[in-house]
């Protein structure tokens, strides 16, 4: 699935409250940081428990996909062209292409939550989110 990743600074869950009676949409999944498993590598401050890890908000029979960034974020950088796929194979060959003379943001790499994630920016300035499903 090809979709978009707009990624706010601490102001994700009032964002897509705006955007879904904005367009008569429908907040369909919202997980905070505090709802992932506790990992030492990654620890969470208690201030930022409660932002958004990941949202999807149905607009129109399509979704967009949200989450508060870990670093501030600059308006206009802040969208990732997203693709989630069962593929792996796809996403680790567009990885390795796009990836070259680029910046890699996430390494590409098994989570909780996908068999491989992770992203990039290529090196003609656009985000890239990967995602292979379990």
């Amino acid at each position: 699935m090809l979709g978009h990743y707009l990624m706010f600074n601490r102001n994700c869950e009032e964002a897509v409250k705006v955007y879904e009676k904005a367009f008569n949409g429908k907040i369909i999944e919202m997980q905070k940081y505090s709802d992932m498993p506790p990992n030492p590598a990654f620890p969470i401050p208690d201030e930022d428990k409660n932002l958004v890890l990941h949202a999807k908000v149905q607009l129109d029979g399509m979704e967009i996909m949200c989450a508060d960034s870990s670093e501030r974020s600059i308006k206009g950088d802040n969208m990732y062209v997203s693709i989630t796929t069962k593929d792996a194979g796809l996403v680790k060959k567009a990885w390795g292409i796009l990836k070259q003379d680029g910046e890699i943001y996430m390494e590409l790499a098994p989570s909780f939550f996908a068999a491989l994630h992770g992203s990039l920016q290529d090196k003609y300035g656009i985000n890239w989110m990967f995602t292979a499903l379990k």
